[in-house]
């Protein structure tokens, strides 16, 4: 199928690659259908990939590995809250968490109170609000990075 995208243009699109959020996404509750895409010409999976709606193309908002900016992410999230999307395990469980992106990079943010959990063998998701009282919803991406590289240039990596 054809998909008009806000970054990419025009893709095809294979129903297989379509994740379906029965409750669309806070503030965009009308749009169930969604993508993850990025761009390919890299040899790698970049670090930002964007959660792309296939039935508005201008909705389409940057998504980050929550432990790419925080190592230790362990949201709370009660179990009924999940049974829709089936079950979970290492091997089919995605995490992502929606950036803010201001004209300056250094003040880039990540919801860390409202991730995007998908089921990769049932292609559905839903966008929740973990219990952690200490999650923030503009956790600052470009600060939680220059540390981790501290990190990694103290023990030599």
């Amino acid at each position: 199928m054809l998909v008009k995208t806000k970054y990419f243009g025009e893709i095809d699109l294979s129903e297989d690659k379509i994740i379906t959020m029965e409750n669309g996404l806070m503030g965009f509750e009308e749009y169930k259908r969604y993508t993850i895409l990025y761009d390919n010409e890299k040899e790698e999976q970049p670090n930002i990939s964007w959660l792309q709606s296939v039935e508005e193309p201008a909705l389409a908002l940057p998504v980050i590995n929550p432990f790419l900016v925080k190592s230790d992410y362990n949201p709370v999230v009660e179990d009924e809250v999940l049974k829709p999307l089936g079950e979970l395990n290492e091997e089919n469980l995605a995490i992502f968490l929606v950036l803010t992106v201001p004209s300056k990079p250094e003040e880039v943010t990540a919801n860390l109170k409202a991730p995007l959990i998908i089921n990769a063998d049932t292609r559905k998701g839903c966008q929740i609000i973990v219990e952690n009282k200490d999650y923030v919803i503009k956790y600052k991406v470009y600060d939680a990075i220059q540390k981790i590289k501290k990190e990694k240039g103290e023990m030599g990596c």
